[in-house]
This record gives C-alpha cells, structure tokens and sequence, in this order.
C-alpha cells in the first residue's frame, strides 16, 4: 500500500509538526507500507500571501506518482489539507489557528486590517468546504478536536500518539533543577518561568531547552541578565536526543506553559520520565493529561501563583515523586500507541 503524508513546513524551521511526520512514516513503513512525506513550503507573510499557499495545495496532485497510484493520502497540516484525493483522511495538528482561536488576540495579525479580515473569512469558508471531503477527520487531540467542532460544526476523533522514543524515556531520580523544553518563542511563554525563578529558593535552577532565535529569545536573555540569573538559569539551546533523555531523567519537575497548545510532546515525555508538569489555565493541550495536585500543577499565567507551585516542588521534593509516579500510571492506563493510531488511519 502506497501511502503519501501530505504537510507544510516553514523552510529551515523544524519542530514538532516535523517530528510527528517522520514518526507517522517510520510507523508505516514497520506495518509494510510504502509511504513518503510531501512538504509543502510555507510563508504566512504578509496576509495574502496565506491565500496564494492555499491555492498551491488545492493544485497538487498525489493521485499517482511515476504511474504508480498513491492509494491513500494522509493530510496533517493547514493548508495540506486542500489538496484533492478520492481516498483521503485528515490527521489535523491544527488549522490556520490566527484565523480562529488566536484571532484577534496579539497572536495574530488577520484582525488588525481589512486585508487580513478577508483573508480570516476564506480559511474558515475553506475548511468548510474542503476538510468534508475527506474519508475520515481525526484530530492529534480532544482540544483540536474541540476548536473543529465549535468554529467549523465538524466532528473528528481524536488519536493520541506516544512521543518519539518513548521506550527509552527513563527516570534517574529527581534532582535540584526544573526543565523547560520547547522553542523559545512567545506564545510558549517562558518569561513567566524566567521570572518566578527570581524568588525561589537558590539551590533551584532552570534548564531551557529548544531552538532560540528572534527578538523574543533576545529579550528572554535580557530579561536572565536583569534579574541577576545567568548562574540559575541555563539556556542550552537546541540538545542531542541523548542530552534531552538525560536532563527529563534528572529533573524535579518539568514547566511546559504555552497559550493553548495543541496537543504538546513535552506532556507525554514528562510523564513516561514519570516528572509531573507544571502547566497553565490557557494552556490548552497539557490540560488533557495534568491534574492540579495529583500529575502536576494547573495554575493560572501568573509569575507569583507559578513561584508558589514550585517553592512547594523545591521544599518538599517528595511530593514531585509522588505525582510523576501517578502522572506514569496515567500513561499507562491510556494505553497511547502507535498500533491504534495506525489502524485507525488505514481504515
């Protein structure tokens, strides 16, 4: 069976999206599939150019290939999804969220002139219109599921996925530091973080983890010196793999606080580390799996109520051990695999 994994990427940017993608197509081949990743080039700038993507993945054609017909196309990404197929389904990481739940927050930039409203208005009549026509609409969890279901009236089923090497994701013990992985970027908002260190105790530190570019980065970096923290608060940047298993092993917490995340990778490796996470109200995604004193924290965007949290986790260091241990056998009782995801795909 000739599978095509349909997606968009921005060019020289990789990131989750782009890890689910190779997992997806490492997943099909183990099953005996011949399957490929089509990327899409993307660029969200200025506005209309959101319309002109559109159009070029309405064009493309996975019919057949060398005169080979693909039998079954698997779309992920806005505006993947456009492109035509008569045996499609839609695994959707999310839609061209600016145009929905970020719109009109700072987040966005379609509300703020005429050009952007109208293209708002064509990527919601869009999905209306072409996101039917596939077989089948799965969502990669219950919050993008949700969004579907409220903006669009569309019902698609959720399908939890395990992170990739989630086999060889271990505990080691808890140590005197709490880890922050993600791309530095705004809308994972980890100057909150930044700023609650600045009242803990100093035996804790911070480790942050991801790739690092743009003003807001810069200003993270200015905000570590102001605050006196360049000892406490250590940006590595972007880690090997072996480096990121061993710092979810040895940390005492992990704080994963984006604003509405989709589905989030970090929950899922803090949990098979057995590490309870340290989230937010808005954080969308991680709400799915974390619960307020038993797998983690759910506090509000707030650097003083986020400083209390993990005063609590630093003075009494068992009660991280009783919740990731709980935040484990939450996993374990989901039963997230790959073989479901799989199945239910190919159906």
């Amino acid at each position: 069976m000739k599978v095509a994994i349909l997606t968009v990427q921005v060019p020289f940017i990789s990131g989750g999206a782009e890890i689910h993608a190779e997992e997806l197509k490492s997943q099909l081949i183990l099953r005996g599939c011949d399957s490929e990743i089509v990327a899409l080039p993307f660029k969200w700038y200025p506005p209309e150019t959101v319309l002109d993507q559109m159009m070029v993945a309405r064009l493309v054609d996975l019919s057949e290939v060398n005169g080979e017909k693909i039998d079954r196309l698997i779309t992920l990404k806005f505006p993947a999804y456009f492109a035509p197929h008569d045996n499609k389904v839609a695994w959707v990481l999310h839609q061209y969220r600016q145009a929905y739940e970020l719109y009109g927050t700072p987040y966005s930039d379609l509300h703020q002139n005429d050009t952007g409203r109208v293209v708002a208005h064509e990527v919601r009549r869009w999905d209306l219109k072409f996101l039917p026509e596939h077989r089948a609409l799965f969502a990669n969890s219950r919050t993008v599921a949700e969004r579907m279901r409220i903006y669009n009236g569309l019902s698609a089923e959720p399908l939890y996925h395990p992170p990739r090497n989630h086999d060889r994701i271990r505990c080691d013990g808890y140590g005197n530091f709490i880890l922050a992985p993600g791309r530095i970027d705004a809308m994972k908002r980890q100057h909150l973080i930044v700023e609650a260190m600045a009242s803990l105790p100093p035996h804790l530190t911070l480790v942050l983890i991801g790739s690092a570019s743009g003003q807001y980065a810069k200003q993270l970096v200015r905000t570590i010196q102001r605050l006196q923290l360049d000892d406490r608060v250590i940006l590595r940047g972007v880690v090997s793999e072996e480096e990121k298993l061993d710092l979810y092993a040895r940390c005492l917490a992990v704080y994963y606080g984006p604003y509405d995340e989709d589905y989030g990778y970090v929950t899922l490796e803090a949990f098979f580390a057995s590490k309870p996470i340290i989230t937010h109200c808005d954080s969308g995604g991680p709400l799915e799996f974390v619960t307020t004193g038993e797998t983690g924290y759910v506090v509000p965007a707030d650097v003083t109520q986020l400083s209390d949290c993990l005063r609590l986790l630093a003075d009494t260091p068992q009660r991280a051990v009783r919740m990731g241990r709980a935040a484990n056998a939450r996993l374990c009782a989901e039963q997230i695999s790959w073989d479901y995801v799989i199945e239910r795909l190919l159906s």
